[in-house]
């Protein structure tokens, strides 16, 4: 298990000071950037007592692995791995689950977008599988903006066995498939409910396509075959999302 993360970018950056402050170690900001988005995480991050440091864009692009850390640059203690056995805590203290569950999503640009959409729509986490799947990285933090450290992401062995212990607590469970007869827009996305979105080209596997309650599919009216999985899955949460606020 890594014991330290490297996160960047102002909205990454402040969530984790808002959310686990006690993680940071230290800061690295751009040299000769004061200004009114970067003085509030500074001021933060200084009554926790955190290190700063300021550097030239080359050592913070170094740091990042990326130019686009807007000038901050964090030094974490890598968050603790939630799996499989953290999965019934949250599933006890939640009257109406609404998860969402990503089979092999392996483009961090992708997942931070998911996250981002998943925190919009109120999910309370999201499941992947530990393998063939990408993790939180910097990259996923970035994206998300945020939501990579407010949203819980559970990484487990086995899918499928996953998705049948969700059923057996009372989750239904709609999958994704283009060739499904039912639209999005005619599932029942009420009541305890995880969706489940495939891999950027192939889809959701064979035991993860069985294991769903239902599959729908996403109306297509122009000629492009299928959805960015980011946008497919903020299509699927907002529905589910406009059906749970009209209960």
């Amino acid at each position: 298990m890594k014991k330290q993360d490297t996160i960047f970018g102002i909205h990454a950056v402040q969530a984790l000071l808002a959310n686990s402050p006690e993680r940071v170690i230290e800061l690295w900001l751009l040299q000769g950037r004061d200004d009114e988005r970067l003085t509030p995480l500074i001021n933060t991050a200084s009554a926790f007592g955190t290190t700063l440091q300021r550097a030239a864009r080359k050592v913070l692009d170094e740091k990042a692995g990326s130019s686009q850390h807007q000038g901050i640059v964090a030094r974490v203690k890598a968050a603790k791995p939630l799996t499989e056995n953290d999965l019934d805590a949250l599933l006890d203290k939640t009257d109406t689950p609404f998860l969402l569950i990503l089979d092999g999503v392996t483009d961090p640009h992708n997942l931070g977008a998911c996250l981002r959409n998943a925190d919009a729509a109120g999910v309370h986490a999201v499941i992947v599988p530990k393998d063939n799947s990408v993790g939180l990285t910097s990259t996923v933090s970035k994206v998300a903006c945020g939501a990579a450290e407010t949203i819980p992401l559970f990484q487990v062995t086995n899918l499928a066995r996953t998705m049948r212990h969700l059923q057996d607590k009372g989750v239904w469970i709609v999958g994704t498939a283009g060739e499904a007869q039912g639209n999005v827009y005619q599932a029942d996305l009420k009541g305890p409910l995880a969706i489940a979105m495939g891999a950027e080209d192939k889809g959701l596997r064979r035991l993860s396509r069985e294991s769903c309650d239902s599959l729908v599919s996403i109306p297509m009216a122009g000629s492009v075959s299928s959805l960015n999985v980011s946008v497919a899955t903020g299509v699927c949460l907002f529905e589910a999302v406009r059906q749970r606020l009209s209960v």
